[in-house]
C-alpha cells in the first residue's frame, strides 16, 4: 500500500512538471486566421423559397399532361445547387434546374404529370439541395375523372 502511494505521488508530481511549458505559446497566429475564415465560409448557406410549396389542377380527364412550375428564390448567401429531384410516382417527372443558383437569384422548377390515376390524385415531389434542411417537399394534386365519364362526372367531387 505504501508503494501504491508513492507510486502515485511521483506520477502527480511528474504530470505537473511536465504541464509547465505555456500551450498557447506553440499556437500559429496564421493557423488560426485560416481557421476563422474557414468556419465563415461553412456558415454561409442557400435559402430554397418557394412561392408556393402545392399546385392545385383541379378537376381533369384521365390521361391528359399536365405541367407547372414551382418558383424558388435562393434567399440565402451562397450558390444553390440542386443535387436531385424526385417524385412519389413515376406519373410525375420534376425537372430542376442544372446550374447553381446565385444568392438573390430565382430559379423554375418544371413538374409535368400523366394525370394517371383517378378521383383525388396527389403527389410529392422531394428536392435535394445544399440548404440547411437539405431537402423540400413540393405537392402537387388533381381530381382524374375516367376518360369515357359522363357529364356528371366533369362536375369534379362531391362537397
Amino acid at each position: 500500500m505504501k508503494r501504491l502511494f508513492i507510486a502515485l505521488g511521483l506520477t502527480t508530481a511528474l504530470m505537473f512538471s511536465s504541464c509547465k511549458e505555456n500551450a498557447s505559446s506553440k499556437v500559429n497566429t496564421a493557423n488560426v486566421e485560416v481557421a476563422a475564415e474557414r468556419d465563415l465560409q461553412a456558415k454561409k448557406l442557400p435559402v430554397m423559397k418557394f412561392d408556393k410549396s402545392e399546385h392545385d389542377f383541379g378537376t381533369i380527364t384521365q390521361g391528359t399532361p399536365q405541367e407547372t412550375v414551382f418558383t424558388f428564390t435562393n434567399t440565402g448567401n451562397a450558390p444553390l445547387i440542386i443535387t436531385n429531384a424526385t417524385s412519389s410516382c413515376g406519373c410525375t417527372v420534376p425537372n430542376p434546374p442544372k446550374d447553381p443558383i446565385p444568392p438573390g437569384e430565382t430559379g423554375e422548377l418544371l413538374v409535368k404529370f400523366n394525370g394517371s390515376g383517378q378521383n383525388q390524385v396527389t403527389k410529392t415531389i422531394t428536392v435535394t439541395a445544399n440548404t440547411e434542411k437539405g431537402q423540400e417537399m413540393l405537392r402537387i394534386k388533381a381530381f382524374v375523372n375516367p376518360k369515357d365519364a359522363g357529364p356528371t362526372a366533369a362536375l369534379g367531387p362531391v362537397k
